[in-house]
């Protein structure tokens, strides 16, 4: 099991956003897409950092709400973790609960791909589970 198979499930639709952009700007991306991180990219191409609802809560309660028209650049975490399609699934899920981690772009050769998240790792494995009892099931029925 590689992260590749949950991008085949879950799509390589990936939403970024400008480090000049506004924290308000996110947080309306964040908003309409009903996601919980955007990479931050001046070319949609390359990772420049990645922002997270996290980081808009930590920099609201230490700054006020001065933040919301701050560039995105001044919250974005800088230094991004990345996967690649050949990971395997149980090694990302690894890295991700003890970095502490809940979304991880996808990278090949350098360009983004895609955004798996926690979310989508537990729900791929939980299927592949649920599909594995199912013909355990169907073997000892017959």
């Amino acid at each position: 099991m590689k992260i590749e198979d949950v991008v085949r499930q879950k799509g390589t639709d990936v939403v970024t956003i400008d480090p000049a952009a506004t924290v308000k700007r996110l947080i309306d991306l964040l908003a309409e897409y009903n996601i919980g991180a955007v990479v931050v990219s001046t070319d949609g191409r390359h990772i420049d950092g990645i922002v997270s609802e996290r980081d808009v809560v930590r920099h609201l309660a230490t700054e006020g709400a001065g933040v919301l028209d701050t560039p995105v650049s001044a919250i974005m975490t800088a230094q991004v973790k990345t996967c690649s399609p050949s990971d395997p699934i149980e090694e990302t899920a690894h890295t991700m609960t003890y970095a502490r981690i809940r979304h991880l772009p996808v990278v090949v050769e350098g360009e983004l791909k895609a955004v798996v998240s926690i979310g989508d790792v537990v729900k791929y494995r939980i299927d592949q589970l649920t599909d594995e009892r199912n013909h355990l099931l169907g073997y000892l029925h017959t």
